[in-house]
């Protein structure tokens, strides 16, 4: 887009918008200048890389998600089974902590028991045993070291591998090493904590503390409990005795409550996702059915029920829905017979009045041509009488031609065409009009033929109800007729300049017999019923008639048809709002002060300087025909209300002359 262009309006067909280029920019995005005169660009790699991938992460999502929020029984059934695990698992690290703390606890009281008894008989046995007077040291010391062994012996046959006895000297030498006295092939060195010897080593309690106990054999080692204390042996010497208390049968009980929890969890959570399941299919299934029967009934299936069982809240809705429906289908009915019958009144009506108003119609052309014999006031009557045959004729054909659209017996004669003629034709029949008003009509994009297959008799019809109006409404000002051919539509519009449309009134200008202002008078007679038709004749063709104005500011109503008949329309070649609405040149002024501000804060550059971006020169392509926002006529029009400061004229040929009768017209009406 070069520069100081009119941004069009988004959503329009064949446009795109985008921020004006300067010199040397090569079509970015961005038009940006740092101090330092270098391009700026708003996307960068690692964004465009991240959204990528978070594109790529979401789109194998999107069928779970869109699941999720259209499923409710999923939904309920998930929630469920999520809070159930969540109450088990609270519920069975409650249990297990319990069970845990109370084994060890059973344990710890039989241990402490245990050792004190083998504490006792230890001190009870060396004070029973006679010292060997006479013996040297090494005696002695293997004395101790035998009595030690022998004691541990006695001490370890009651436990039957429930506990193990160790006996350690106090000594740090070789006499300690060979002091020391094990059952059950334990390893003293490594399955005795050495704080807790350093703790029995200076005090005369019992201590005790957890560790691993290990054996000499290979034997794997397993977790236990240690209690300790010093005594002295039949000699009087000190010494460490321990007991030391497997934990595997506490383990072993401890991992069976654990693995029963998770299974009876485990079972309850599938059982209470099951009984969710089942009980959200009760309510759920009956509200899917009413669902799926609402559909088709708004799909015109009016003898669509629901199948009730039982007497609870659910079968009284269904009998409820089905009362509707009955209620629905009956007023329905009614309401189509109705419509029938009036327009089965309207068409008679219009087709016996024929016949009488033939007559008139004759009489009173007599009445007309001897005018002339008459007195002025008799004159003037006869004068009166004959336009108001001309309305009533009109009116007349009018309702015939709407009773056959609601019968549905419209038919369509399609034939290519070039719109061209068609549009000449209408500026022809126009022009007398025009002259009385003073308005001058002009045709835009003329110059190539615009063929499609169209009922050349209906398009004249809408297009010359379209041109008339907008002569009638314009204020004596332009009116321009554009046309325009891209991709398969062909699209007409009509610009006037006149008092324009006041928001909402875009959207209500081709209902029956609608007027904005109902005392504002009809130059030409019109019957309130041209739009109405026209826009009907658009749906036979399978086109669209819109209609775009601002209040003061004109309007425009664009009429688009497909190039081949029964092609869909997925666009047209005219932007429903003009491009020099108000609002687009608004904008337009704020992009060229922009332009203009950023070029004065960019210094300019030496020529030699300046850097060359590589790009090629953009080269004007053939518009594309893309979606339109509104798929039925007048939807999606789109009204501009003028501001209170606002007193200018439109600037476009005559339109911009009288500036200040916009002002006072602002509260004009458009009554078609």
């Amino acid at each position: 887009m070069s520069a100081g262009s009119t941004a069009p309006k988004p959503g329009d067909p064949g446009v795109r918008t985008g921020r004006t280029a300067g010199p040397g920019r090569g079509g970015s995005r961005s038009g940006r200048l740092p101090r330092g005169g270098r391009l700026l660009q708003e996307g960068t790699p690692g964004g465009t890389v991240f959204r990528l991938f978070a594109r790529w992460v979401r789109r194998p999502l999107l069928p779970a998600v869109r699941l999720w929020r259209r499923n409710i029984q999923l939904r309920v059934v998930a929630g469920t089974l999520l809070m159930s695990l969540g109450v088990v698992l609270l519920l069975g690290i409650v249990v297990i902590g319990q069970v845990r703390n109370g084994l060890f606890e059973a344990k710890e009281k039989a241990a402490q028991s245990q050792a004190a008894g083998g504490f006792s008989a230890a001190q009870d046995r060396a004070a029973t045993t006679p010292s060997a007077p006479g013996q040297q040291d090494g005696g002695r010391a293997g004395a101790s070291v035998n009595w030690r062994s022998t004691l541990v012996e006695q001490l370890a046959s009651g436990g039957q591998s429930a506990f193990n006895v160790v006996a350690l000297s106090l000594d740090t030498g070789d006499a300690a090493s060979r002091g020391a006295r094990a059952s059950g092939e334990v390893d003293p060195t490594t399955s005795i904590p050495a704080e807790l010897r350093r703790s029995v080593a200076l005090g005369t309690d019992t201590f005790q503390q957890s560790t691993r106990i290990h054996y000499t054999s290979g034997k794997a080692s397993e977790r236990g409990l240690v209690i300790g204390k010093r005594l002295n042996d039949a000699e009087g010497d000190p010494y460490e005795l321990y007991y030391l208390f497997p934990l595997t049968q506490e383990e072993d009980s401890l991992t069976l409550v654990k693995g029963t929890l998770a299974t009876a969890g485990l079972f309850v959570v599938v059982l209470l996702g099951a009984i969710a399941w089942f009980m959200v299919r009760q309510v759920v299934t009956p509200v899917r059915m009413a669902a799926g029967i609402a559909e088709r009934l708004s799909a015109g299936r009016l003898q669509e029920r629901m199948k009730v069982t039982g007497e609870d809240d659910i079968a009284r809705l269904g009998e409820a829905f089905n009362k509707m429906a009955q209620s629905l289908q009956l007023k329905i009915q009614q309401l189509e017979e109705l419509s029938r019958m009036q327009r089965r009144f309207v068409s008679d009506v219009s087709h016996e009045l024929r016949t009488p108003l033939t007559t008139v119609r004759m009489a009173a052309d007599v009445i007309h041509e001897a005018r002339v014999d008459f007195d002025p006031v008799t004159a003037r009557s006869a004068e009166l009488l004959g336009d108001q045959l001309d309305r009533f004729e009109s009116l007349l054909a009018d309702l015939l031609e709407i009773s056959r659209f609601d019968a549905g017996a419209a038919a369509l004669e399609a034939e290519p065409i070039d719109l061209r003629q068609v549009v000449r034709r209408v500026i022809g029949g126009a022009e007398p009009l025009a002259e009385r008003k003073g308005t001058r009509i002009v045709v835009v994009g003329d110059r190539q033929p615009v063929v499609a297959e169209v009922d050349a008799r209906r398009v004249e019809r809408v297009l010359r109800n379209l041109v008339v109006n907008a002569v009638e409404h314009g204020e004596g000002r332009e009116v321009v007729v554009k046309l325009a051919a891209a991709g398969g539509a062909v699209a007409v519009a009509v610009r006037d300049y006149g008092v324009g449309l006041k928001p909402g009134e875009a959207t209500r200008v081709f209902n029956r017999f609608w007027r904005a202002d109902p005392a504002r008078a009809r130059t030409t007679g019109g019957t309130g019923l041209g739009l109405s038709i026209a826009v009907e004749d658009a749906r036979l063709h399978g086109g669209w008639l819109q209609a775009w104005g601002e209040p003061g500011g004109g309007s425009q109503f664009r009429l688009t048809v497909p190039r081949t008949a029964d092609e869909p329309l997925r666009g047209s070649p005219i932007p429903l709002e003009p491009e020099d609405s108000r609002r687009n040149r608004e904008q337009a002024a704020a992009g060229r002060a922009q332009e203009a501000a950023r070029r004065v804060a960019v210094p300019a550059q030496p020529a030699g300087e300046r850097p060359s971006l590589p790009g090629q020169p953009r080269l004007p392509g053939p518009s594309r025909a893309t979606v339109d926002p509104t798929a039925l006529p007048g939807s999606g029009a789109r009204v501009v209300a003028r501001t209170a400061t606002e007193t200018d004229g439109v600037g476009a040929g005559p339109a911009g002359a009288g500036g200040n009768g916009n002002a006072e017209r602002e509260d004009g009406t458009r009554g078609r």
